[in-house]
């Protein structure tokens, strides 16, 4: 995978604050003890069929946990025509910055 699909938890959340869709691709055990405040939840396996909820005009970041299963989503909707984005080192990447999560007292979740 090019590393310029590739992005920071700080480039993620620029494209957000520009109006990029952000798209997270966890379980909804792991989407519930913490998220990225407007995030869209779409299971991994569910994306083939609900890809019609993310817009194709406008960027997207995919974000999981570690940043793998949202690279396969990355490249999968690259393949398809869209700007997509993967979350480098995923949510945990994005608390190590100090980044916000949602609800305030919310963590990572493991497997």
């Amino acid at each position: 995978m090019g590393t310029h699909e590739e992005i920071t938890p700080e480039r993620a959340a620029e494209l957000v604050g520009e109006g990029a869709q952000l798209v997270d691709v966890r379980q909804g055990y792991e989407h519930e003890a913490g998220r990225i405040a407007g995030a869209l939840h779409i299971e991994l396996d569910r994306l083939p069929a609900e890809s019609g909820a993310v817009e194709r005009e406008r960027p997207v970041v995919f974000y999981c946990r570690t940043g793998a299963r949202s690279a396969l989503a990355t490249q999968a909707f690259r393949a398809a025509g869209y700007q997509a984005y993967n979350l480098a080192g995923g949510l945990e990447a994005w608390v190590a910055r100090r980044l916000p999560i949602e609800p305030e007292a919310g963590h990572v979740a493991g497997h």
